[in-house]
């Protein structure tokens, strides 16, 4: 059984930095897509950055470019993101999500359907204050 563990989410100031972390375990597969998705209320959720696993390739959407960086994690199977320069409109539940294909992108612009994932994590929650 897949399970995704999230940690990291808090409440920081306009500017300020957080890092996200994220396990998985039950994959036994070398490479697969690796990702977070943010959803705040009222907004579809949307993707935010996505590591293939083999390879480290890294993809992100546009207005987190720049300011996070998605990396793997020391321990295996884990991932991390880590966002600087948060803004407020930054704030969200931010959910880690795997899929056993590659990372679905334009260039270096992650472009997923969040239907293709059927591997998600409870979530943790970002506050960005202005």
């Amino acid at each position: 059984q897949v399970q995704l563990m999230e940690s990291g989410g808090g409440s920081v100031q306009s500017g300020g930095s957080l890092t996200l972390s994220c396990a998985i375990s039950g994959y036994n597969n070398n490479g697969y897509c690796m990702g977070w998705f943010r959803q705040a209320p009222g907004k579809e959720r949307e993707g935010v950055a996505a590591l293939y696993t083999s390879g480290g390739l890294a993809y992100y959407t546009d207005s987190v470019k720049g300011r996070f960086t998605i990396s793997q994690g020391n321990a295996k199977n884990s991932i991390n993101l880590q966002m600087n320069n948060l803004k407020p409109e930054d704030t969200a539940m931010y959910y880690c999500a795997a899929v056993l294909t590659y990372c679905r992108a334009y260039g270096t612009t992650w472009s997923p359907l969040v239907s293709d994932f059927g591997s998600w994590g409870q979530g943790t929650q970002v506050t960005v204050s202005a």
